[in-house]
C-alpha cells in the first residue's frame, strides 16, 4: 500500500507513475476531494473541542457564581453534537482514502522501463546454448505420456482439466528438483529453509496484495462461509497461491531484527491458481496449472539494501537453471507488465525446444515497503528511536514443474528418452536416463 503522506505531497508524480503502468490514475481526484474534508473535518472538530473546553471553564465559574448555566449546557451540546458530526465525516473520509489506497498499485521504480505489455520488457542478459536437435523436438506432454511419466487423463477424471498425476521417474524428478534447489539455497545461498502451511486467512493475503483485488484468481475454502470483498478475517481459510503469503506473513505486526543484514527463507510448498483469466491459454501440459509445486524464495531488508538483495535473489534463482544446463534469458518488466505490489520484477525465462520459445520459469520482484506497508512488518534503523518499515522481496527459486518440462524439452533424445541433468543424478538415486515407465510396477 502506498503511504498516505506520499500521495498527498506527490500527486502529479503518483498520477503519472500510476498511469505508466496502465492504471487509472482518475481515481487521486477523489482523494484529493478526501483528503481535503478529511483534514478540513479533523480541524474544525479541534476548533469546537477547543470551544467546549472554553465552555467548560464558563460553565464552573457561572455554577459558583450561582448563575443559571442553562445557556452554557445548551451551546455546550450542540458544540458536542457538531463535533460529533466532524468526527463521524473524517472517519468516513479516512475509510474511504483507505479504501481507495488499497486499490492502487505499487508505484515503478525510476530503473523500470516504461511499456505497455510483456512486448515493451527489456532483455537484460541471455545465457547457455540453444540445444540443436537433429530430429524433431517434441512438446513435454508428448514426452511424458510417452514416456508414461505424465497422465493428465486421469487427473482429469480424479479432479478436471489443468492438472496432471506423476509416475515412477516422473515423481521421482520432481521430488528431485525440489531437493536440489532446498540444498542449494540453504547450503550455498544462505537461505533458511521454512515448510509454512499452505492454508492462508484473509489478512495473510491482504498483506502480500492479492485481496481484495484478485480474489478470484485464488481458492477460497467455503468453511466459514463466502468470501466478503472487504472483510478481511483470521479464521477463515484461502489455498495459498505461492509460499511468499504465508513467508511474507511470518512477520505480519511484528517490529523485526535487521541488524546482522536481510533475513531469507526458502520455502517448498504446493501452490493453488485458479487462472481465472487464462481461459484458452496453454490448455496443453504443465504450464499453468491448478496445482503445483514451487521453492519459493523470500527476503525482509532495510532499504538502503533492497535493490542489492534484489540483485542477488535473482541471482541465485538463475543459478539453479545454469546449474541444471537449462538455457535462460533475464528480462526487466516495463511499467505495463509487473505485477501489481512490485515496484520492480525480473522474470527469467528457460527455453524449450518443443514448443520453440522462451517461457517465464521465475519471477524476481522487489516490494519496496508496499507489502510490509500492508501487513504492518518494521524494522529499527541502528541510533533510531522510531521504527520504519522493511523492504520485501520474493522470487520462484524455481518453479518446480516447469523446471522439470524444460528438462524433459531440453534433454529429449531420439529414441524418446530423456538424459538426467548430472546435477540431479544423486537425487535419483544414480538414475541417469529416463525411459519409458511400466505403469505400477517398480522399475
Amino acid at each position: 500500500m502506498l503511504d498516505l503522506g506520499f500521495v498527498r505531497a506527490n500527486l502529479p508524480l503518483v498520477e503519472e507513475k500510476l498511469r505508466s503502468r496502465g492504471a487509472d490514475a482518475s481515481v487521486l481526484a477523489d482523494f484529493a476531494r478526501l483528503d481535503a474534508e478529511r483534514r478540513t473535518a479533523i480541524t474544525e472538530a479541534e476548533t469546537l473541542k477547543a470551544q467546549r473546553n472554553a465552555l467548560s471553564e464558563e460553565f464552573a465559574q457561572t455554577k459558583r457564581a450561582g448563575g443559571d448555566v442553562a445557556d452554557v449546557s445548551r451551546r455546550s451540546g450542540e458544540l458536542k453534537e457538531r463535533t460529533a458530526s466532524l468526527e463521524a465525516t473524517a472517519t468516513a473520509a479516512d475509510d474511504k482514502l483507505r479504501d481507495l489506497l488499497q486499490g492502487l498499485p505499487n508505484l515503478p521504480h525510476e530503473s523500470v522501463p516504461a511499456g505497455k505489455s510483456e512486448h515493451d520488457n527489456v532483455l537484460v542478459k541471455s545465457w547457455g546454448e540453444i540445444p540443436t536437435l537433429d530430429f524433431p523436438a517434441k512438446p513435454h506432454w508428448e514426452l511424458g505420456e510417452e514416456l508414461g511419466i505424465l497422465d493428465f487423463g486421469r487427473a482429469a477424471k480424479i479432479s478436471g482439466s489443468r492438472f496432471v498425476v506423476h509416475f515412477g521417474s516422473g515423481a521421482r524428478l520432481e521430488r528431485a528438483l525440489a531437493n536440489f534447489m532446498l540444498d542449494l539455497h540453504t547450503r550455498e545461498h544462505g537461505y533458511a529453509e521454512v515448510l509454512p502451511p499452505t492454508m492462508v486467512n484473509s489478512k495473510s493475503l491482504f498483506g502480500t496484495g492479492q485481496l481484495p483485488k484478485f480474489a478470484e484468481d485464488l481458492f477460497h475454502c467455503d468453511d466459514k462461509g463466502p468470501y466478503v470483498p472487504g472483510q478481511l478475517q483470521d479464521s477463515d481459510h484461502w489455498l495459498i497461491p505461492t509460499a511468499e503469503v504465508p513467508v511474507t506473513n511470518l512477520f505480519r505486526d511484528e517490529t523485526i531484527d535487521l541488524s546482522s543484514g536481510a533475513i531469507s527463507f526458502a520455502a517448498f510448498t504446493s501452490c493453488f491458481r485458479s487462472e481465472a483469466g487464462s481461459y484458452g491459454k496453454d490448455v496443453r501440459g504443465m504450464i499453468r496449472q491448478h496445482q503445483f509445486q514451487k521453492v519459493e524464495l523470500v527476503k525482509f531488508t532495510r532499504p538502503e539494501d533492497s535493490f542489492a538483495q534484489h540483485e542477488q535473489l535473482t541471482r541465485d534463482a538463475e543459478t539453479v537453471l545454469e546449474k541444471l544446463g537449462l538455457p535462460y534469458r533475464r528480462m526487466l518488466l516495463c511499467t505495463g507488465d509487473m505485477g501489481f505490489s512490485s515496484a520492480k520484477t525480473y522474470d527469467l525465462e528457460v527455453w524449450l525446444p518443443g514448443q520453440a520459445t522462451y517461457r517465464e520459469i521465475s519471477s524476481c520482484s522487489n516490494f519496496e515497503s508496499f507489502q510490509a506497508r500492508r501487513a504492518n512488518i518494521r524494522y529499527k534503523p541502528a541510533g533510531e528511536k522510531k521504527s520504519e518499515f522493511v523492504h520485501t522481496l520474493n522470487g520462484s527459486g524455481l518453479a518446480v514443474g516447469r523446471t522439470y518440462l524444460a528438462i524433459l524439452e531440453n534433454y529429449q533424445q531420439a529414441d524418446g528418452s530423456v538424459r538426467v541433468p548430472e546435477v540431479l543424478q544423486p537425487y535419483m538415486g544414480g538414475e541417469t536416463v529416463i525411459t519409458k515407465q511400466s505403469l505400477g510396477r517398480a522399475l
